[in-house]
């Protein structure tokens, strides 16, 4: 799952990242409208986090931005206030759900994985491929029962292959869905997180590569 943080506090901001980070999630930030903005247009993120409490623009002015030009990421919209009037306007402006600070990390995280629940084509709480089992929300990945000790991006790049159901999975979309835009796009770090994540994985194989176009379960 990729998730936007729109948050000009910097400690604020880091810590959201970091904690979402944490829980196996890929992680944009920005601290202006523009860039907010730019990024949202160009990369298909999940669910925005976003204050609305920012200082040259309010947040609410980037929502109704985001929505009007049809981003399908949810929001979840964060504020110091916790007026009724506030939450109200938030979400007519076009907000899926409402924080108010100082925001709980745990509780920002279960919030983030609702709301992706959401979507138009849900993501079940628990994926499962024959002996494989993935919870995202819990970052659990076990096979035959056994805990199978990823990490975030081998988490990331499983719950994508388990969710696709056999269809193949480029490795440019693995880059877009697991990585970050701090990402080099000709790097090999989706080769060699398949190959870790192979081994991990055990007998009998369950990745196969389809030659030239990406990955796919056996």
């Amino acid at each position: 799952m990729r998730i936007l943080v729109i948050e000009d506090d910097d400690a604020l901001q880091g810590e959201i990242a970091a904690s979402l980070r944490a829980g196996g999630l890929a992680v944009d930030t920005a601290a202006c409208a523009d860039d907010a903005l730019d990024k949202a247009w160009v990369n298909g993120y999940d669910v925005i986090v976003l204050d609305r409490d920012l200082a040259a623009v309010n947040g609410e002015e980037i929502c109704r931005e985001l929505v009007e030009t049809g981003t399908h990421a949810r929001i979840l919209m964060l504020t110091a206030s916790d007026s009724t009037e506030v939450c109200v306007n938030g979400l007519a402006s076009g907000a899926d759900d409402f924080m108010t600070k100082p925001v709980e990390m745990p509780e920002l995280l279960a919030r983030v994985h609702a709301l992706r629940r959401r979507q138009a084509a849900p993501t079940p709480p628990v994926l499962t491929y024959g002996d494989i089992v993935v919870e995202p929300a819990k970052y659990i990945a076990i096979r035959c029962g056994r805990d199978l000790g990823l990490t975030r991006k081998e988490f990331g790049v499983l719950t994508t292959l388990v969710a696709a159901k056999q269809q193949v999975v480029s490795a440019e979309e693995l880059l877009e869905k697991v990585w970050d835009e701090h990402v080099d796009p000709f790097t090999n770090a989706v080769r060699v997180t398949i190959m870790t994540l192979r081994r991990k994985l055990g007998d009998p194989p369950v990745i196969e590569t389809v030659t030239g176009v990406g990955y796919r379960l056996a």
